[in-house]
């Protein structure tokens, strides 16, 4: 008979995590870094428009590529990929409107510095940290427990926060939550009616002028995915009044007062000026050229920009800075039109629906990509899928993978034999490689003034 599709169900507005969401697995140090234990994680989305009347062999063939079908047929095998909440049988199965897709993966994260949080204020209306670089906002891409939401959750009982404002994941300092929805939309409305002043700090290369300089070029997103920008009479206009604070004979200290707030707008009028930040892991890059972008000279397409980006992280093998891997830059490459959310790599899905996954935009790492530049090779299945398949099916463990949010169990850190990332070794990050100098020192509104201290790197008498 016909298959039946029950009614879509009611999701919950907004992001908010509680206690399950911050016991799906726990953090351990090493090294100066950070660590996520790999856990299991539901990604889940209704189907998409494009999706009806096709398969689900061919939506994974076209737009999940990341993995290669036998992968998708090992899992479905093994339980993890479900259809109205039933085991997948049969990937042939034709997609209808309404119906829901649920895959369970097993979810490695990018370490991110060890420093703590600083908790500068705590009160009934607001809580305001001293964000750490390396670190995201809120669960996007690749993060989800190395996030300033999920450590403040997890370490300091700190739930139910409302992102006010947000900053770059390499960027460090002030950074604002609201307690309530009320206090939210007050600190809103200043934001919209441009009543917070934001003042920042950074260390660029070269003697920066002792007179104070207005940058007001536009600047236009080149690609969400790997977060990247430059200036273009096409884009957004914007406004940056920078000072010089200090010179050592080799770098200077810049106070930055944005007067706009585009993406990497400090960052992309520094570069522009001729002094970027000493150590921008994407625009101080010799892939921009020997100018390094000065002046707005890249003489690159935008496509032949983000491919020489990638490969210069790549020979590094630092990828993991530009908060990307390599199955991200694999799945963007062969889904440049199909506008799937940026952690795609092991999903069978394209926009998270679920209050689990933020979909709203980080800087770093946005949920949508438009030009991302190709990669040469692609992370191989793991071998023989069916003995991996039998593996999992005798081991008690993997029964996790049922589990309704994708809650570890006390095994869980046993390696997943469908994984591939269980089967990879990644080099560690040095903690000085996640750390750039830029650092928002002082937000001030119309009832409200926070600040931290100036970093160490900020320092008149600072040495590298």
């Amino acid at each position: 008979g016909e298959r039946y599709v029950p009614p879509p169900r009611k999701l919950s507005t907004g992001v908010s995590f509680g206690a399950a969401h911050f016991a799906e697995t726990s953090y351990y140090f090493e090294g100066g870094l950070r660590k996520v234990r790999p856990y299991y994680f539901d990604f889940r989305t209704y189907c998409k428009g494009r999706w009806v009347g096709r398969s689900l062999l061919h939506v994974f063939s076209t737009e999940f590529r990341a993995q290669p079908l036998a992968y998708y047929r090992a899992a479905a095998r093994a339980g993890r990929l479900r259809l109205n909440e039933e085991p997948v049988r049969d990937l042939d199965v034709v997609l209808k409107n309404n119906d829901f897709l649920r895959n369970t993966v097993h979810r490695h994260e990018p370490p991110v510095t060890a420093q703590p949080i600083q908790i500068l204020v705590e009160n009934d209306e607001v809580v305001v940290v001293d964000k750490p670089s390396s670190l995201p906002v809120h669960p996007c891409g690749r993060f989800r427990h190395n996030t300033v939401i999920f450590i403040l959750g997890k370490e300091h009982g700190l739930k139910e926060l409302h992102t006010i404002h947000r900053l770059d994941r390499m960027t460090s300092g002030v950074l604002m939550f609201a307690k309530t929805t009320e206090v939210s939309k007050r600190i809103d409305e200043q934001v919209r009616e441009r009543q917070l002043e934001k003042e920042y700090v950074c260390r660029v290369v070269g003697e920066f002028p002792e007179h104070e300089v207005v940058c007001e070029e536009p600047i236009l997103v080149v690609s969400y995915k790997v977060g990247v920008c430059r200036v273009d009479p096409k884009g957004k206009c914007c406004k940056t009044i920078f000072q010089r604070l200090s010179y050592n004979g080799k770098t200077s200290v810049v106070k930055c007062l944005p007067r706009t707030g585009r993406t990497h707008q400090i960052r992309v009028h520094l570069q522009y000026l001729g002094h970027p930040i000493v150590n921008d892991p994407i625009y101080n890059m010799e892939a921009w050229g020997p100018e390094r972008g000065r002046g707005g000279k890249i003489d690159k397409t935008d496509e032949e920009l983000l491919k020489a980006l990638v490969e210069e992280h790549r020979s590094k093998q630092s990828l993991d800075i530009l908060g990307i891997s390599e199955e991200d830059l694999n799945s963007s490459a062969e889904n440049k039109d199909c506008g799937d959310s940026s952690d795609r790599t092991k999903s069978a899905q394209a926009d998270p629906i679920d209050e689990n996954s933020c979909p709203t935009r980080d800087t770093e790492n946005p949920k949508k990509d438009a030009k991302d530049p190709e990669r040469k090779d692609i992370v191989a299945c793991p071998q023989n899928s069916d003995a991996n398949l039998e593996m999992l099916e005798k081991n008690k463990e993997f029964g996790l993978c049922e589990n309704q949010d994708g809650q570890r169990g006390e095994n869980a850190e046993e390696k997943d034999p469908l994984c591939v990332e269980c089967k990879m070794t990644r080099r560690d990050p040095a903690p000085k490689e996640l750390v750039m100098y830029l650092h928002a020192l002082r937000y001030k509104g119309a009832e409200f003034e926070y600040c931290s201290r100036m970093p160490e790197w900020a320092m008149e008498d600072w040495e590298e």
